[in-house]
């Protein structure tokens, strides 16, 4: 009975939701062709060259990297300063987005890492980014980008250390079964540790050097590594077709001949890598098909991944750029930018102009609670947003141009890298409702408090 009530509450919802659905209002209409805009964006700039290699990587660490080692350093009873050390400083390698870095935290949590450690790399890993950090400091001022490096360093350990002691219980229960599975299997796995990290080194590195972005100014180093990075990206892609061949026994007639469309395409369009880029993933892929035993399991935990997190993805993308635009967009989502801008300045007397009240006359209420808010709303709308690595800081230069005080502005920087709807509805298929609303509570709770009390000792 209970299921037919909510089985007829859902069909009553969905039949309102049509019937009082804004089709004729401009912003409605704008919000909907912005929704398609952004998953366009996402589709072009992130989905072949971020989310297909993370992909591989997780898959490959469900196959490649033995439970035990797991469990050794990042299980329940594993060294606590080693587990957390290692994952909040795993974004200065990775630096990837809120997105990329799901299919890795699925494999290493389901491998068994402990629940503590296994926050702490998935806030870390899109938050510290060393090229991020330092264009904050380059753009939004040195103040921003020293306390965003403190301020997410830090974070991933205390909210790491934090969603540890929420659930403790489970945690306990997970640690017993985990010394049953140690036990019973070799700790060393059947490959070499060498084989196993120069396997990962090539795939991490096609991951990286083929997402470096573009950093500004036409001089450096990371601006030489930019210039270079097809070249670096074919390196590593190299190494892994080594590494197939070698360690994998993979003919080596079969990898090159899948290495040749990319190398052709690369050849024949070298305005467009991303085509050669995809023809390798293809070649990458078919090979799986033709070695042993070891990379058809690569394959399916890799394609079980794929099937599980990109339609959550792709969904939570239309929904974020219905509600909040798209980068190509200019105030086109449902949520007018002016409003967000009101919401997070230093005054609250554009908010009061946009609702017709006189804006020099600002109640000593309003004044007082202000900073509090601030923050806040800075703090959640940061974590529903969808950020690429680096786009947040010419986001939030014109934000701070429009008014928006440097708390606000940091507390964005904690939530936002970290956090996005998509990555929420995702988080939320792997570790369940209570696990996904405490980690966002966490996030958006430090990041409300960090801007609260830096934007106190700025004023």
């Amino acid at each position: 009975m209970r299921r037919e009530g909510g089985i007829l509450l859902g069909l009553v919802a969905g039949f309102l939701l049509l019937y009082f659905l804004p089709v004729d209002s401009l912003r409605f209409q704008g919000a909907v062709v912005e929704a398609f805009r952004l998953a366009r964006w996402y589709a072009r700039e992130h989905v072949l060259l971020c989310l297909v290699p993370a992909f591989f990587i997780a898959g490959a660490i469900g196959v490649f990297v033995s439970q035990a080692a797991v469990m050794r350093y990042f299980g329940p009873k594993a060294n606590k300063c080693l587990a957390y050390g290692v994952a909040s400083v795993s974004g200065t390698i990775l630096a990837v987005c809120s997105c990329t870095v799901l299919p890795l935290f699925g494999s290493i949590y389901m491998r068994g890492a402990g629940l503590g450690p296994a926050i702490a790399f998935l806030y870390s890993g899109p938050a510290i980014n060393v090229l991020a950090i330092v264009l904050t400091a380059r753009v939004l001022g040195w103040q921003l980008g020293l306390a965003r490096a403190i301020g997410a360093v830090t974070f991933s350990v205390v909210i790491g250390a934090l969603m540890h002691l929420l659930f403790l219980r489970e945690e306990r229960e997970k640690a017993a079964q985990a010394q049953e599975v140690y036990i019973g299997e070799d700790g060393d796995g059947n490959r070499p540790l060498w084989q196993v990290v120069f396997h990962f080194a090539a795939l991490v590195g096609v991951l990286v050097f083929a997402n470096w972005a573009r950093p500004q100014g036409g001089a450096g180093l990371w601006f030489a590594v930019f210039q270079h990075k097809w070249m670096i990206t074919s390196g590593f892609a190299l190494l892994l077709g080594v590494s197939l061949w070698r360690f994998f026994a993979v003919k080596p007639a079969y990898v090159l001949l899948s290495a040749l469309p990319a190398v052709g395409l690369g050849i024949l369009f070298p305005s467009y890598p991303v085509v050669a880029f995809t023809a390798g993933s293809a070649g990458l892929a078919a090979l799986t098909f033709f070695g042993s035993t070891e990379l058809k399991d690569w394959r399916d935990q890799t394609w079980g991944f794929g099937k599980q997190i990109t339609p959550l993805l792709l969904g939570g993308v239309l929904a974020a750029g219905f509600f909040l635009g798209s980068p190509e967009g200019k105030d086109a989502g449902f949520v007018p930018n002016v409003w967000i801008q009101a919401l997070v300045g230093d005054s609250p007397s554009s908010l009061l102009a946009l609702l017709g009240y006189p804006s020099s006359h600002v109640p000593s209420w309003l004044s007082a609670v202000w900073p509090l808010w601030t923050n806040f709303f800075a703090a959640v709308a940061g974590s529903l947003m969808y950020f690429a690595t680096l786009t947040e800081v010419p986001i939030l230069r014109g934000l701070i141009d429009s008014g928006m005080g440097q708390g606000p502005a940091l507390a964005l920087l904690l939530a936002g890298p970290a956090l996005s709807l998509p990555s929420m509805l995702v988080i939320h298929s792997l570790i369940g409702l209570r696990k996904t609303l405490a980690f966002v509570g966490l996030v958006v709770g430090m990041a409300t408090l960090t801007g609260l009390i830096y934007g106190a000792i700025l004023s």
